[in-house]
């Protein structure tokens, strides 16, 4: 299951999936036996992702291309940041292929998901298109560069 995190409201997509995920019985826990209780513990399990979609949200907005003093999110840089389970596959550019730090802002990016708690494993996907442009940046990321 992949659950896109959608920061404007700090929930993931509902999936039929999670329902699915979330019936299953363990040793310590048994099956949920009602609606109401299956309600409550999708709704937990929402929480958690939303929980965990934020702390990337804020991993990656501590991450800066050491030339241009606006983090990465409100440069426009990340294009999706996606949770199957406890995997984070964060989709993202650069400003352009011959950037400085092409080699080592992945990586970087990577090791700050790495760290979110709940998050047990990440994934950078770096792709050209769309190519990035001032036009993705966030209007405080406009602001500070004086755009």
């Amino acid at each position: 299951m992949s659950t896109p995190y959608d920061d404007s409201n700090a929930k993931p997509s509902p999936s039929s999936d999670d329902a699915a995920h979330t019936t299953e019985a363990t040793a310590s826990q048994p099956a949920a036996t009602s609606p109401k209780d299956l309600a409550m513990e999708q709704e937990t399990s929402d929480e958690e992702a939303s929980a965990i979609g934020e702390g990337i949200i804020q991993a990656l907005k501590r991450c800066y291309d050491p030339e241009i003093p606006v983090d990465i999110y409100e440069l426009g840089l990340i294009y999706a940041v996606e949770l199957e389970g406890r995997h984070a596959l964060v989709r993202m550019t650069l400003t352009s292929p011959m950037c400085p730090v092409a080699e080592t802002l992945p990586l970087e990016v990577e090791q700050r998901v790495r760290e979110v708690e709940g998050v047990e494993s990440a994934e950078i996907d770096l792709v050209w298109e769309p190519q990035w442009n001032p036009s993705m940046m966030s209007e405080a990321a406009r602001l500070e560069l004086g755009f």
